[in-house]
């Protein structure tokens, strides 16, 4: 079991989803409609679509937090062995 190595894994891993974490915030509508709008967001607000693709962007978004928390948790644990 080669620590180092998990540990630098982790560490890419958590600014990759830190990145990607901070994309998917700022892709969500918000009162003022925030980037989404750029994206086609704001035009087609009362289509059914757009409610699909918000929950999708929801469920995206948590996963993302939940992997970005997952490797938070295993550096804390690496560090506290090395």
């Amino acid at each position: 079991m080669d620590l180092p190595l998990i540990k630098l894994v982790l560490q890419v891993l958590l600014a990759l989803t830190s990145l990607l974490l901070i994309l998917l915030v700022l892709l969500h509508k918000g009162r003022g409609g925030g980037l989404s709008d750029m994206f086609g967001g704001g035009v087609s607000s009362t289509a059914s679509a757009s409610g699909v693709a918000e929950r999708n962007l929801n469920r995206l978004t948590v996963g993302m937090a939940v992997a970005w928390g997952a490797c938070c948790i295993g550096l804390g644990i690496i560090e506290r062995v090395l």
